[in-house]
């Protein structure tokens, strides 16, 4: 891999995490797309997507530190006790979300991405999601939906239920993101609030694969260039998704009513595109 390639990566990476769209969707297309002789099960290749991860753990940790010493503060009784209650609900609603991606993560992850992580299968998938973001959004809209709840009046089921559609992510194309925040609009939450509660449950998930990686190469000897790589790699990555983060929440709190609508079809252009070009 060259240093553009990586910063290519990088970019794509900071782009494509905040946004649903599909992380992992895109870093197996877009090699394929460009004809990059570039192997992502290689040894070498995990230093650098561990250091895209730090980038945009980091990125997101810095949108949402306010959001976090809320709870944190509000857990310890700082805020008076309807907000503590409120603070240890939120916590638990996370946790609760998490739990299902952690099962089938532990269970069924490498398997998954073995089956579907093809060019081609990952193009199918993308559309995929791009039809359930326009779906949720019909759907949304059939009902009339225009609620602005609170994450914390959230149920326990909904949080679950919520945790079962991040759970999508593990066949590449489909977006984390995308499907966690499906999830929340489907539970009435509008689409800003399902993009936060999406993007808060990221970091746990995000910092465990990166604490995975990195005990996975513990005895790795990384060379100089790959280090300037994996460096440079996770500050374009941060940058990035810090920018992105920010504006997309900005997006969905502005466009309330049809905010998924233009990803969605965005993903369905994109797979089809890659398809043909793939196939042919």
């Amino acid at each position: 891999m060259t240093l553009l390639q990586a910063l290519i990566l990088a970019v794509v990476q900071g782009i494509t995490e905040p946004f649903p769209v599909s992380s992992l969707g895109h870093a197996v297309l877009l090699p394929a797309l460009l004809h990059w002789d570039l192997d992502e099960h290689a040894p070498m290749f995990l230093p650098f997507l561990t250091m895209l991860h730090v980038g945009t753990l980091a990125a997101l940790a810095g949108v949402f530190w306010k959001d976090w010493m809320a709870i944190l503060t509000g857990m310890m009784g700082r805020h008076g006790r309807h907000a503590q209650m409120d603070a240890i609900r939120v916590f638990l609603l996370l946790v609760i979300a998490t739990i299902p991606a952690v099962l089938v993560g532990w269970l069924l992850e490498h398997r998954l991405r073995n089956v579907f992580g093809s060019p081609i299968a990952v193009a199918g998938f993308l559309i995929l999601n791009g039809f359930l973001l326009m779906a949720t959004e019909w759907l949304r809209r059939q009902k009339g939906q225009r609620d602005h709840r609170p994450i914390s009046t959230l149920a326990p089921k909904d949080a679950a239920i919520i945790g079962i559609w991040q759970c999508l992510a593990f066949l590449p194309g489909l977006s984390r993101s995308g499907a966690t925040m499906n999830g929340g609009l489907l539970r009435g939450l509008d689409h800003e609030t399902a993009a936060r509660f999406s993007l808060l449950m990221a970091q746990p998930i995000v910092l465990a694969a990166t604490v995975r990686e990195a005990w996975q190469m513990r005895h790795m000897t990384i060379s100089h260039d790959i280090m300037i790589q994996c460096v440079a790699g996770a500050i374009v990555a941060g940058i990035t998704a810090l920018i992105c983060s920010l504006l997309m929440l900005r997006f969905f709190r502005n466009h309330d009513g049809w905010a998924l609508t233009p990803f969605g079809v965005y993903c369905i252009v994109a797979g089809t595109f890659s398809a043909a070009v793939i196939l042919l």
